[in-house]
């Protein structure tokens, strides 16, 4: 009983986080909705921005991995902190009102360019949930799958919705990786 209530938890936890960081694609592709975009191009990027939000937290998985073995329990405060100031970046970044780059999303360079954006962040996700004991394949299908449907979402809506609602998508997923930096810690 306890080990299925901790699963639930640990679940419901990764989609809270999944969400949080697809937030990102969801805002920067409202932005870039907003210029125009095809739906061919919404598919591509999309699935693009899919695996990114696959490999990136997998890669900072391993690397939090190799951490924890390295520092042992002071990892936990160390992943907070990480999502703290990860958190905090993001909502800074909202108020500030920096502005997405121009690129050119119908080229395989700004594909690459755009999904690398959105996903760096789940690079520093994945180094702070390494450090604990997840379900590495599960954690990861589920960041690319919310990471792909909110950027469909954000790309499609972009071509419909102010420009302006995409600051607050990117202020709402850094809050949520702040309170989640604060429980790793306390």
């Amino acid at each position: 009983m306890e080990t299925a209530s901790a699963q639930a938890g640990q679940l419901i936890t990764v989609l809270i986080m999944a969400f949080a960081l697809g937030l990102d694609a969801f805002s920067l592709g409202i932005g870039i909705g907003m210029r125009g975009i095809r739906r061919l191009d919404i598919v591509k990027l999309s699935f693009v921005i899919g695996v990114f939000h696959i490999v990136m937290p997998l890669l900072g998985m391993y690397a939090g991995y190799y951490v924890s073995s390295l520092l042992g329990n002071v990892a936990t405060f160390a992943a907070g902190g990480l999502l703290l100031l990860l958190g905090g970046h993001m909502i800074y970044s909202a108020l500030r009102g920096e502005a997405v780059q121009p690129f050119d999303h119908r080229t395989l360079w700004g594909i690459l360019v755009f999904a690398l954006s959105v996903s760096i962040d789940s690079f520093s996700v994945g180094i702070s949930l390494g450090m604990f004991a997840t379900d590495i394949l599960l954690t990861v299908l589920l960041f690319g799958l919310v990471g792909g449907i909110m950027s469909v979402l954000g790309l499609s809506l972009g071509r419909r919705v102010s420009y302006s609602m995409g600051e607050y998508g990117e202020a709402f997923g850094g809050v949520i990786l702040f309170v989640f930096g604060l429980l790793f810690i306390f």
